[in-house]
């Protein structure tokens, strides 16, 4: 987890993700950085609104994880609606998790396109505070 960083483009971005998966994650920070640019090159994983959700499957992990990286100055990522991204959100899966990655993939989306959880993202002083909001199952709304 990266709380603030700079990087002067969307490579320099992914390399970042990158290698603090490497760090916080314990996968080899090259591989990493492979997947994502392999991902990036079938499509831009930037969804709007100043976020993108890069991915990519890696050997070495046994669930889904996340590295959040909220970048100091945006930066152009071909992203659907043309803004530039602040907002990472990159998720890595176990190679053979098809279904779990598309599963927390879906998640996040749906939770990014909630303007109050990316002011939220945007505004959480650490990583702890970032964990809960992504983590932390919606109240249920039964009447």
């Amino acid at each position: 987890m990266a709380l603030r960083a700079s990087a002067p483009g969307k490579r320099q971005a992914l390399s970042m993700v990158a290698d603090v998966a490497g760090r916080v994650l314990g996968v080899d920070p090259e591989a990493a950085l492979d997947g994502l640019i392999e991902r990036e090159a079938a499509g831009s994983t930037g969804v709007g609104e100043g976020v993108a959700i890069p991915h990519a499957r890696l050997d070495g992990l046994d669930r889904v994880r996340a590295v959040v990286v909220r970048l100091d100055a945006p930066v152009a990522f071909d992203a659907l609606d043309d803004k530039p991204v602040d907002l990472l959100v990159a998720l890595f899966a176990p190679r053979e998790a098809n279904a779990q990655h598309l599963r927390a993939l879906a998640r996040v989306a749906r939770m990014m396109r909630q303007p109050e959880v990316r002011a939220s993202v945007r505004q959480a002083r650490s990583a702890d505070a970032i964990h809960v909001l992504l983590t932390d199952e919606p109240a249920s709304t039964a009447a």
